[in-house]
């Protein structure tokens, strides 16, 4: 048996109890850091937390040699870990497709992600997100300023009166994360004044959400990471409400559809 396990969104503590009770009962338990990682924790805190040994695979021992992990799961239950919900990144997917077309039994035990935090932290309805994107480090995609994939996104959800999650770029191996400043500012080239909502450390004791143009986040400072961006649509009254109460709007920047 192969199951998926979903850490959650900060610390050791943020996973479920069925994802607990799966991690110690598994006979050997795998995780991966390179999509992910949670900031309130490190590999010890979660062996200590569990009672386990954690054994870490980087990005080429899960995509290219994840022979370890599919052994562990003939021989026995073996455990695979991720930040936020396990299912997210297409590369979870991949592994647990190998695993069934081997015979093995797979299972997933989820937890909360950054877009449902997301959505509950701003007080932005869920069903009225469109298509989610990343923007990226400069040096990642070759270029300056932002790609054509974060503003075709933006633009086409704007168009049809929706939300837009927008994730940062994080390069988890260097303990390297986009700031909502920064992004903020990259998007200002494009956008100028338009109202966007910083989140910062979402699932932690302490998150920050803040409403503002876009000029002014590029301005502010928001703390440890890590962060995500989000340019709303057109905004219902409880939107509306929430932005203002919850992240300090400016009243100008509410309309309401």
């Amino acid at each position: 048996m192969l199951t998926f396990v979903g850490l959650g969104l900060y610390d050791e503590r943020s996973i479920t109890i069925e994802g607990r009770d799966a991690v110690r009962d598994a006979d050997r338990v795998f995780a991966e850091f390179y999509t992910s990682k949670l900031l309130g924790a490190t590999v010890e805190d979660l062996e200590a937390y569990h009672e386990v040994d954690v054994e870490v695979r980087d990005r080429a021992g899960v995509e290219q040699d994840p022979e370890e992990i599919l052994r562990a799961a003939e021989d026995g239950d073996a455990v695979f870990l991720t930040a936020g919900d396990t299912m997210i990144s297409t590369t979870h997917v991949d592994l647990r497709l190998r695993a069934e077309e081997r015979g093995i039994d797979t299972g997933v035990v989820h937890a909360p992600t950054a877009e449902s935090a997301a959505s509950g932290l701003t007080g932005l309805q869920n069903y009225r997100f469109g298509r989610a994107t990343t923007l990226p480090f400069d040096y990642a995609h070759g270029a300056d300023g932002v790609p054509a994939s974060v503003t075709d996104a933006i633009d086409e959800n704007r168009e049809r009166g929706l939300h837009t999650l927008i994730y940062l770029d994080i390069k988890a191996e260097h303990d390297e994360y986009m700031t909502a400043d920064h992004a903020a500012d990259l998007l200002a080239d494009e956008y100028g004044d338009l109202l966007g909502v910083a989140v910062a450390r979402a699932g932690s004791p302490d998150p920050l959400v803040a409403a503002d143009r876009l000029t002014a986040l590029a301005d502010r400072e928001f703390g440890d990471p890590l962060h995500l961006l989000v340019v709303p649509g057109e905004l219902h009254h409880i939107e509306a409400d929430a932005l203002r109460e919850l992240a300090g709007a400016p009243e100008e920047l509410l309309d309401v559809a």
